[in-house]
């Protein structure tokens, strides 16, 4: 079996793992990552998302932050700023830098960002082939309000140093309009027997992929059935700040809500979604998501533990058997 999974930081990473446990041997995972969220710090090229993935399936992760390396020491960022050198707010610690350095060195030498990650992932391992969603250079930023009136900042400034704690006015994918999607992408996703949606952030994660011309196209005519899991529970997202960038773009922040964002293939419309799952919480929103064409089931959908995961994970691919074509 084929699976395509579209992914952002440490929801999609997380469940990835889960996924991975419970696939077969002769089973592939193709991951599309997420590139808006990347950055140039200190000269180099940051792919958060795609770091995250694959440390996370590496075996290097973070655990208690889902992000950054385990054993992590911070010496190089103490001495930039001891140096007055920023930005202050954007931490990265001693054995990141190194990811950072080789990707930045390799990308100067003329290798695409598509070779590069496959080079990283040479060391790691992460058990996936992991694409990111476009060679080219998108960016996500956000626009805001605030005392010096009204600017748009870069995602991660957003999330990062201003907590999201304004609001977001406007998410704008710069470069997307004429990014080209990595080679590999789109011939994933037509040979795909399952394409699954974890419960990354819908906005700036899966929203950000689905950006490139030419790979929301390619979701909404794939063979393949396609399965999102909610990252919405009860009214607010699981971690991260997704009812603020969903407010920008005028979804409310509800897990029928999100599956009615992506749209159905099953009602005649120009949607993505022939499945959809919402937490037991959430079980009052499948009759609304089944009415858009989008056949949906409410199961447990906290990322509690490794066997809590699996079981979202295999509550979607059972979906996908339901609703394949």
């Amino acid at each position: 079996m084929r699976i395509v999974a579209l992914a952002g930081g440490i929801g999609g990473a997380r469940f990835l793992r889960g996924l991975k446990d419970v696939v077969g041997p002769d089973d592939e995972i193709t991951v599309i990552g997420n590139t808006g969220d990347d950055i140039h710090l200190f000269g180099l090229k940051v792919c958060p998302d795609l770091d995250t993935v694959m440390y996370t399936l590496g075996g290097g992760i973070h655990e208690e932050q889902g992000w950054g390396r385990a054993e992590e020491s911070f010496a190089v960022k103490d001495e930039l700023a001891a140096y007055g050198v920023g930005p202050a707010w954007f931490g990265l610690g001693d054995k990141d830098f190194a990811t950072h350095i080789v990707r930045t060195q390799m990308l100067g030498a003329g290798y695409p960002l598509s070779a590069v990650t496959e080079a990283l992932c040479h060391r790691w391992q992460p058990g996936v082939r992991l694409l990111p969603m476009t060679d080219d250079r998108v960016e996500t930023h956000v626009r805001i309000t605030d005392g010096a009136g009204t600017r748009a900042v870069h995602f991660q400034e957003y999330w990062v140093r201003l907590h999201a704690a304004l609001d977001a006015e406007a998410i704008i994918p710069v470069g997307a309009d004429t990014a080209k999607p990595a080679p590999g992408v789109l011939e994933a996703i037509a040979a795909a027997d399952v394409i699954l949606f974890p419960p990354s952030n819908p906005v700036v994660s899966i929203g950000s992929i689905l950006t490139v011309p030419g790979i929301r196209e390619a979701l909404a005519a794939a063979p393949a059935p396609v399965v999102g899991l909610s990252p919405i529970i009860g009214g607010a997202p699981v971690r991260g700040m997704a009812d603020k960038v969903l407010a920008a773009v005028g979804v409310a922040a509800a897990a029928d809500a999100v599956a009615l964002h992506y749209g159905g293939r099953g009602a005649g419309t120009p949607g993505l979604l022939d499945g959809w799952l919402v937490d037991e919480a959430d079980a009052a929103a499948v009759p609304a998501v089944e009415a858009a064409g989008i056949a949906c089931r409410a199961v447990p959908l906290l990322m509690s533990d490794p066997a809590a995961t699996a079981a979202m994970a295999r509550a979607a691919l059972a979906l996908a058997e339901q609703v394949r074509r």
